[in-house]
């Protein structure tokens, strides 16, 4: 009884240990989500990567499409008939993008919204009347 009881533990114990080496799907996905803009004269100015209800989209000025993992970093552009490859730094942080996507190959950089990102509504200041606060859309 007492063997038995010593192998249940180990067991749990081994479940639990494994369980918080495993991240959530969703943290895994995270690290993909930001805008990625490419160089002027591009097919698309930048593309949005989103994660909505545990999975990736890919959205651009072309379109939205879902993004279904390949492989690391890789995952197919599916209404786009391509594939967008993450690029890591030396810190395996994601910094760009590589598009392959109907004839298009496009290379992106990951635009790092965390500065004054709350002011992202306000960038065009003809649009803008601060002083009256009125727009002028």
């Amino acid at each position: 009884m007492k063997t038995l009881f010593l192998f249940c533990l180990g067991i749990c114990f081994f479940y639990i240990a494994d369980a918080q080496q495993t991240p959530a799907p969703d943290s895994v996905l995270q690290q993909y989500v930001g805008k990625y803009k490419f160089p002027d004269g591009s097919v698309v100015a930048e593309v949005t990567v989103a994660l909505e209800s545990g999975a990736l989209t890919m959205a651009s000025s072309a379109g939205v499409s879902p993004l279904e993992k390949q492989g690391e970093d890789l995952f197919a552009i599916t209404q786009f008939q391509g594939t967008a490859k993450f690029n890591r730094d030396s810190n395996k942080k994601i910094i760009g993008v590589s598009i392959n996507a109907m004839g298009y190959v496009l290379e992106g950089t990951k635009s790092d919204g965390s500065s004054l990102s709350f002011l992202a509504p306000f960038r065009n200041p003809a649009e803008y009347d601060f002083i009256w606060g009125r727009t002028t859309r």
